[in-house]
């Protein structure tokens, strides 16, 4: 078939009504979000805007790092209106997923067990069961800690129980977020790690078109860690991971690899890799930040930048 452009391609099966699973397009498309802890309220916001637009159906698989994952689990959920502003509300805040005080008895920094099974259950209910039945590909991100590899956790998603460890897996800060999660035998750590924006996954699996939901601005760039954080992290990685040491030392490398690469797909004449990213001037947020007023901010930012790439414009500002 003729080449076609990502936005055009995703406006003919919204048209269409194409449904997943039952394609007649010949295409392959897939949604990659990247994470960055709190950071992804950027991209929570992007993923907002395409439910709102009524084109989470154009796709046929999706594509999650850590913050992302979670967010594009939120969207398979077909909640994700209900529930995606979530990440900036005071219940949510108030229990406590990050508590640095926890480290002085013992416990994580990030509490990923008290957001699944606590927060996921009784605060803002994921409805996992609707995750799994969904036709789209739900394909969480994570860094192998032995090999130091990036993983799909897909093929090990099959029940409830292994949904709900996958994204813990690929969340789990090292050191901050506790030792590495155990999937299929294998322990596994944050997908930043090893494929931080996880597009050429979706690429390597097939995919014609790629939307990637972008959490750095273009003028942040990642930086190698300090040797401050070098030290710190030194004796986590000897005893579960050095080669997952070794990604998180050169992750920096790879970020940049990626940007320039989303940034010369998407300037293409016809572009089937599209990245979206949050406007020059939008404040930064802090992977473990607690400022609400900030990440709400963020979310919106997120919404209007995405719909703006949608062609859908509007002013950034609060929702009546």
């Amino acid at each position: 078939m003729t080449e076609v452009s990502l936005l055009a391609a995703l406006e003919a099966r919204k048209q269409a009504r194409s449904r997943p699973g039952e394609r007649t397009d010949g295409l392959r498309i897939a949604l990659a979000v990247e994470g960055g802890g709190n950071r992804a309220a950027y991209s929570a916001g992007m993923a907002l805007a395409i439910d709102e637009a009524g084109l989470t159906d154009a796709f046929d698989d999706v594509y999650g790092t850590s913050g992302g994952a979670l967010n594009a689990a939120w969207l398979l959920t077909g909640e994700a209106q209900r529930w995606m502003r979530s990440w900036a509300w005071p219940e949510v805040a108030a229990a406590r997923i990050t508590d640095p005080r926890r480290m002085l008895r013992g416990g994580p920094v990030v509490d990923l067990r008290r957001l699944v099974h606590h927060v996921y259950e009784s605060i803002t209910p994921m409805d996992f069961e609707a995750i799994l039945a969904n036709p789209i590909g739900f394909h969480p991100m994570a860094t192998d800690a032995r090999t130091g590899t990036g993983v799909d956790l897909a093929p090990f998603v099959t029940d409830r129980d292994s949904l709900q460890t996958a994204l813990r897996a690929s969340s789990c800060l090292p050191l901050l977020a506790g030792r590495p999660v155990r999937l299929g035998g294998r322990t596994y750590v944050d997908g930043g790690l090893s494929e931080g924006v996880p597009y050429r996954r979706a690429l390597a699996d097939g995919a014609t078109h790629v939307l990637v939901l972008r959490t750095r601005r273009a003028d942040q760039h990642a930086a190698p860690p300090s040797r401050v954080e070098r030290i710190l992290l030194a004796p986590y990685f000897l005893r579960h991971g050095w080669k997952a040491g070794r990604a998180h030392v050169d992750r920096h490398q790879t970020y940049t690899a990626d940007d320039l690469h989303l940034a010369e797909a998407s300037a293409a004449p016809i572009a089937t890799l599209v990245e979206v990213r949050p406007p020059l001037g939008s404040p930064e947020i802090s992977r473990l930040s607690g400022d609400l007023p900030s990440i709400a901010d963020a979310i919106e930012r997120g919404r209007v930048t995405m719909n703006s790439a949608l062609g859908r414009d509007e002013s950034v500002g609060p929702r009546d």
